[in-house]
């Protein structure tokens, strides 16, 4: 699957529009992680245990981004982009979405 922020793929021709996709995922620190995180904060610094969370969270929605765009059908990705939002304290949601296309080598 290819997959580009841009609006198109050099070297490509869009075949076929297919739709806006997305992948959603909704996330929460557990006690453990609230606690790493926390003294990590205190001390300052890179936060690993918050960015593994982040990471991990991103890494997921863009995986199931992926899936909706081949349940359409599509063989690449453009416009993609990533959003997130604190549902509640300490839950969060993350949302990888773009424009699902049919693409064809030059």
């Amino acid at each position: 699957m290819l997959v580009t922020t841009s609006t198109n793929l050099e070297g490509y021709r869009i075949t076929q529009q297919l739709g806006i996709i997305r992948g959603i995922t909704v996330r929460s620190r557990g006690i453990g992680g609230n606690f790493m995180g926390g003294l990590q904060t205190v001390f300052g610094g890179r936060n690993t245990v918050y960015t593994e969370l982040c990471e991990t969270a991103r890494e997921e929605a863009y995986q199931l981004m992926i899936q909706h765009a081949q349940q359409h059908g599509a063989n690449a990705v453009i416009n993609m982009r990533y959003d997130a939002n604190e549902v509640m304290q300490g839950v969060t949601e993350v949302l990888a979405y773009g424009t699902a296309v049919t693409v064809e080598k030059i």
